[in-house]
């Protein structure tokens, strides 16, 4: 069973944890990461999930996506979903998330990369993701609306691309 950490809503741990799965108490938060890899041409790469997940069977998703496990920070979180889900390993050591979405249970840290890796040389399909792709906005939001990718907010959408203007080269 997957634990994690509890956070308070201040973003403080409390030095409780919770396992995957159990009812949030009042004032409980968990901390969710999502990897966002964009290449030189503003392309994001895009994952489509296995079709035996629990949730969002078959849908499209933007590159990486879950939730940290106790005793890991943001960045560790990130950097092992990024390997788990891909197969590419990736160095988040003091960086900070670009965003934080704060959401009903929890905090979700997206990290915006620039990084044009090549496709061919991940090691795909992992148990979680079935396929990868590189993907414009408006191919997303194109998706969202046929109901092909998981449904986000449109607008978040636009927020990650607008600010992946404002990234250096990392990885």
């Amino acid at each position: 069973m997957e634990a994690w950490d509890v956070y308070d809503r201040d973003r403080n741990l409390t030095g409780k944890q919770m396992n995957r799965g159990d009812t949030f108490k009042p004032g409980a938060y968990h901390l969710v990461i999502h990897v966002c890899i964009f290449n030189q041409l503003g392309q994001m790469l895009i994952q489509q999930r296995q079709p035996d997940k629990e949730d969002w069977k078959d849908l499209w998703d933007i590159t990486v996506g879950g939730s940290a496990i106790a005793n890991e920070t943001s960045q560790q979180a990130a950097e092992r979903e990024v390997k788990e889900e891909i197969g590419y390993v990736l160095n988040l050591r003091n960086r900070r998330p670009s965003l934080t979405v704060n959401f009903e249970n929890g905090f979700d840290d997206y990290y915006l990369i620039e990084n044009d890796l090549k496709t061919s040389n991940l090691s795909l399909p992992t148990e979680e993701v079935k396929q990868v792709k590189w993907a414009s906005k408006e191919d997303i939001v194109d998706m969202i609306s046929e109901g092909l990718f998981i449904p986000y907010h449109k607008s978040l959408i636009e927020v990650l691309f607008d600010m992946r203007n404002t990234l250096g080269s990392h990885g």
